[in-house]
């Protein structure tokens, strides 16, 4: 039976250096939760907390009704895949499937009948013999996961388990997971810093920066209403214009973006826009553009349109909405669902518009 996982004013210090700071989020039983951020977010190191490979420095962790603050890594019914498999190189695929039956002792016939039951469940019942240098990455990790599966967890915990794979193969392994899940029900979190990981395998997303959480939502929540400005930049591609609040609007140069009535009159903000919410025709509507650049991606086009204040933004746009444009031509562009937030800091986060818009997850089919 899955166990909700709830975290309570987690915060975990490193001498000096603060890690995670005051982390509370829910898992709900059955479900996965991942926990999406850059590299040093802090992410990770709420995984081996909740795994007991870490102590916490203040905060509680609970599994259900259970309290697992103080318990240790062996009082824990936790699973834990690493991104680096971690699986022993002398034993074969069978043997360490059944590693944490044997140290449990459970009994030779059980034990064996759970590692056949596994291996199938893994699609690994033909390499039950040989060793992990005989395996490629992806039946690697498969491995690894059954092993983890092995003593029956009632939290699977997963740290970058894709991170190692190339991009062909993590995508089949996400795919195989989101059913194998769907399948077995564990209560599972997954550690990422892949936005397109998170967003498709994910009931609940945790977004993580500098060690503290900056939304928590559904996937559609997060990527369509995001809570901060590291949020917009972060989860998925975003064109970034900056410029200042006015009367309630954020004036970007050319545009003039409203919804900005929460921020202080007269400072910076900047407005995050999808390029897929970049409306691109032909008729009188927003401002004229020049395209750039333009790059055919199968039924999408890709443009670099420049506006008359010299702002660029990356559109994705159907060829067929288009209109046959091609560079040099000049058109009409107008801003769809644009996010403003204030720049206090005077800093924006990294955008990543090199995403191809066959990856968006707003665009899939």
């Amino acid at each position: 039976m899955s166990m909700p996982i709830r975290v309570e004013g987690l915060t975990k210090h490193f001498g000096s250096f603060e890690a995670v700071n005051d982390v509370t989020f829910t898992a709900a039983a059955g479900s996965i939760t991942a926990l999406l951020g850059p590299s040093g977010s802090g992410k990770s190191t709420v995984l081996r907390m909740i795994a007991g490979l870490e102590t916490p420095t203040a905060g509680r962790i609970w599994m259900g009704d259970d309290e697992l603050t103080i318990k240790s890594v062996q009082e824990r019914a936790v699973g834990f895949v690493f991104q680096h498999y971690a699986l022993f190189r002398h034993m074969n695929v069978a043997e360490n499937v059944a590693f944490g039956l044997r140290v449990r002792k459970e009994a030779k016939e059980s034990r064996d009948e759970r590692v056949a039951e596994l291996l199938e469940l893994v699609q690994m019942t033909n390499f039950a013999k040989r060793y992990p240098d005989q395996l490629s990455g992806g039946q690697r990790q498969r491995v690894a996961l059954a092993r983890a599966l092995s003593p029956r967890p009632q939290v699977l915990l997963l740290d970058e388990p894709f991170g190692a794979l190339d991009a062909k193969v993590r995508q089949d392994l996400r795919r195989w997971l989101d059913e194998l899940h769907r399948e077995l029900g564990v209560t599972s979190l997954l550690v990422t810093h892949d936005q397109e990981e998170a967003l498709e395998l994910a009931n609940q997303v945790v977004v993580m920066h500098e060690g503290r959480i900056e939304q928590a939502g559904s996937p559609a929540e997060v990527y369509d209403e995001p809570a901060t400005a590291f949020v917009a930049g972060f989860v998925g591609s975003a064109n970034v214009l900056h410029g200042h609040v006015e009367h309630g609007h954020v004036h970007l140069g050319t545009f003039r973006v409203p919804g900005a009535d929460h921020l202080e009159e007269g400072a910076p903000a900047a407005a995050y826009v999808r390029p897929h919410d970049v409306r691109v025709s032909e008729e009188e509507t927003g401002v004229r553009g020049t395209i750039e650049r333009k790059a055919t991606l199968g039924w999408l086009a890709r443009l670099s349109v420049t506006l008359p204040g010299g702002e660029t933004l990356v559109a994705h746009v159907p060829h067929d909405e288009l209109g046959g444009a091609e560079e040099g031509d000049e058109i009409w562009v107008d801003l769809r669902s644009p996010k403003a937030f204030g720049l206090e800091s005077g800093t924006t986060p990294s955008v990543d518009l090199d995403d191809t818009p066959v990856e968006d997850p707003a665009l899939r089919p």
